[in-house]
């Protein structure tokens, strides 16, 4: 199965709080997006990796993505190396994704900035014929995606471009929320962390209305550039 798109995270909720909007809007427009979880977040203070993959399944049910993969790097000590960058080039030669998203370039979780860094050399190491890879013992051909597009998370970088997501927030608010042992909740007898805070979920939302309020629409989502986009007319960009 060949993907359009395939969101890449260090962590299981990296792509449903930051880009998922954008996700669901592809996707109901025919595009097939796929997510590729780099760990299982079996270090998250809050809940396990067991309950981290039951989460991570039912946030792709919500989103209607194609397929999920988690690697299983470990999560906080995973490096950019051979062994892990051949892992992430076996999934893009499998699905073959026109675009890529991945994590921040910095951010306050180390995994974040490590993740982008290592998805990035591994784009571009996917597409060198040299490099071999086999999957069910086939040998697969090289494959680069076109572009590689970093999504923002805890720090408030400056995108290079937003994507208008109006329409699709309560999607990407569900699809937060289907990660029920990290995020809010009165309830939880769970130890207090920077994402529990019901200020950091209503953050979801706030966020996504001042992207929106920039460029004239209800919500949107940032994005960081690797190299200058191009369009084919200025009027591309109304």
């Amino acid at each position: 199965m060949k993907l359009d798109i395939l969101a890449i995270g260090s962590h299981p909720d990296d792509v449903e709080l930051s880009c998922s909007g954008t996700i669901a809007k592809e996707v109901d427009r025919g595009k097939k997006v796929g997510i590729l979880d780099l760990t299982r977040g079996e270090l998250g203070t809050r809940g396990t990796a067991e309950t981290r993959d039951k989460e991570a399944a039912d946030a792709a049910k919500i989103l209607g993505v194609k397929m999920r993969h988690n690697l299983e790097f470990s999560d906080g000590f995973f490096v950019n190396n051979t062994s892990h960058q051949l892992e992430i080039i076996k999934i893009l030669r499998k699905y073959r994704p026109e675009i890529v998203l991945c994590n921040a370039v910095e951010d306050r979780h180390i995994d974040h900035g490590k993740g982008a860094k290592l998805v990035s050399d591994a784009c571009f190491l996917s597409g060198l014929r040299k490099i071999e890879t086999f999957h069910e013992k086939v040998k697969q051909e090289a494959w680069r995606p076109k572009h590689v597009f970093h999504y923002i998370q805890w720090k408030n970088l400056e995108p290079d471009f937003v994507v208008d997501i109006s329409g699709y927030m309560d999607t990407k608010v569900a699809a937060v929320r289907a990660y029920k042992s990290q995020f809010f909740d009165s309830e939880s007898k769970e130890p207090q962390t920077p994402i529990s805070s019901s200020n950091f979920l209503d953050s979801i939302t706030y966020r996504a209305r001042d992207l929106g309020r920039l460029i004239n629409t209800e919500h949107a989502e940032g994005f960081m550039v690797e190299r200058n986009v191009a369009v084919d007319s200025v009027f591309d960009l109304i």
